[in-house]
């Protein structure tokens, strides 16, 4: 059932301290290592979102003991040689990560596994997936005839490629890795630009060995996972969403704490810093090999920036969250390069382009990105969050931020990865902002 709801603006700004759920990309990588790893591990503040949850239930379908209390999660890991035959399908819901790294995790194992998804999954593109996983020697059928799903994987013996992604993308790169820990010989994946790097940062402390220079990944086949026990740190790409109202919204003054830093995920801070944001970095530490700091965040007057090439890789989940910032700031945004956009859970360009001129933003689509000229305030709507997360997100930022009430469909959305988002923004902003339920 699809739910509205309406944001109200926040006079008096946003107001408090927060920590954030567990980073939905590292929370997926735990559960998954965990599960092919001999022993058991336990995971700390692991994502409770709707994509960690299909992520948690495919490994469940496989055979693995996993129970989860809050925001731990216990595996009980059962090796490479002890996944079970699905008896039906796996079913990935809204998950891109779960379908894609799957891929190359089922790629090798002695039987034949169906994955499926939503209507918004089934759209998705897998084959710059498929097409290195084939080359490797596996055995992947899209039922509808192109390179979606739902997917067939018939186990087959693999063996090690050099592969050079035309793209890059983390979940190619990790699911290539995983039918790599599996394969005969030494698989190596070059990459134009380094893309997220949670899957080399974790695998080490799973026993695994692999060789890292700069855009280029080596790793032997033929190797076993050993049990961890992870703490997640928490998720810079939801943080983001109230960095961005922190900044924009007079009287703010927003503590976040305990917010992963990985570099290859800071493109966010870049961008906003770039836009003159006000942001300081306090208490900077590492966590299971991730750095991870303190956040102070006031509002400042921003300016538009251009942003293309390794920053819009950097921060492709924040584009949302950057084009509702643009609109506010002073003079043109220009982002081009985040073609990227158009695949993922929406047509992400084309869904900013429509729901924020709406809201009455200067905004022009691109081919491959967005031009959105500051400056011009924001009044109240209702817009449709096209059923993605990140869009009703960005959207709850511009009715926070703006002169009237905007009214999100889909809202429900945000569940994907922040089931409590909405009860956040009440917290931080008062009340009365957030009228209806997601």
């Amino acid at each position: 059932m699809s739910t509205m709801v309406t944001i109200h603006p926040a006079p008096a700004g946003m107001q408090g301290a927060i920590t954030l759920p567990g980073d939905k990309s590292i929370s997926h990588r735990s559960v998954m290592f965990a599960a092919i790893a001999q022993g058991e591990s336990h995971i700390r503040n692991c994502s409770g979102g709707g994509d960690n949850r299909s992520t948690i239930g495919a490994f469940r379908t496989l055979g693995v003991d996993i129970t989860q209390s809050g925001t731990e999660v216990h595996v009980k890991g059962r090796g490479w040689s002890g996944l079970h035959p699905p008896p039906q399908t796996i079913d990935c819901g809204n998950s891109g990560t779960t379908m894609r790294l799957l891929s190359g995790l089922l790629a090798a194992r002695p039987f034949l596994a169906r994955l499926d998804g939503d209507e918004s999954l089934r759209g998705r593109p897998m084959g710059r997936v498929i097409g290195p996983l084939t080359d490797m020697g596996a055995d992947i059928v899209s039922e509808s005839g192109g390179s979606r799903a739902p997917l067939q994987i018939t186990g087959k013996p693999l063996h090690g490629i050099c592969y050079r992604s035309a793209v890059a993308s983390a979940q190619v790169k990790s699911a290539i890795v995983l039918a790599g820990l599996q394969a005969s010989g030494t698989t190596t994946i070059w990459e134009p630009v380094r893309s997220r790097d949670h899957t080399e940062r974790m695998l080490p402390s799973f026993g695994v060995h692999l060789d890292v220079r700069g855009t280029e990944i080596s790793i032997a086949g033929g190797q076993e996972l050993r049990a961890f026990d992870v703490e997640v740190p928490g998720d810079l790409s939801s943080a983001a969403f109230f960095m961005g109202a922190a900044l924009i919204i007079p009287g703010s003054e927003l503590h976040v704490r305990g917010v992963g830093l990985n570099p290859t995920r800071t493109g966010v801070l870049d961008v906003l810093r770039a836009m003159s944001g006000s942001i300081t970095v306090q208490n900077l530490r590492e966590m299971c090999g991730e750095p991870v700091g303190d956040l102070l965040v006031r509002p400042s007057p921003l300016h538009g920036i251009d942003m293309d090439g390794e920053l819009v890789v950097r921060a492709i989940d924040e584009i949302p969250l950057v084009a509702v910032v643009a609109a506010f700031a002073k003079g043109t945004t220009t982002i081009r390069g985040a073609e990227e956009l158009r695949v993922k859970e929406s047509d992400r360009l084309h869904a900013l382009a429509v729901t924020l001129s709406t809201l009455g933003a200067r905004i022009t689509e691109l081919p491959d990105g967005l031009i959105i000229e500051g400056g011009h305030e924001l009044h109240g709507g209702r817009v449709d969050s096209f059923g993605d997360h990140r869009i009703a997100m960005a959207l709850s930022i511009a009715g926070l931020a703006g002169t009237g009430a905007v009214m999100i469909e889909k809202a429900e959305s945000v569940g994907i990865s922040f089931p409590n988002f909405y009860s956040l923004v009440r917290d931080l902003t008062g009340p009365t902002t957030t009228t209806g339920h997601a």
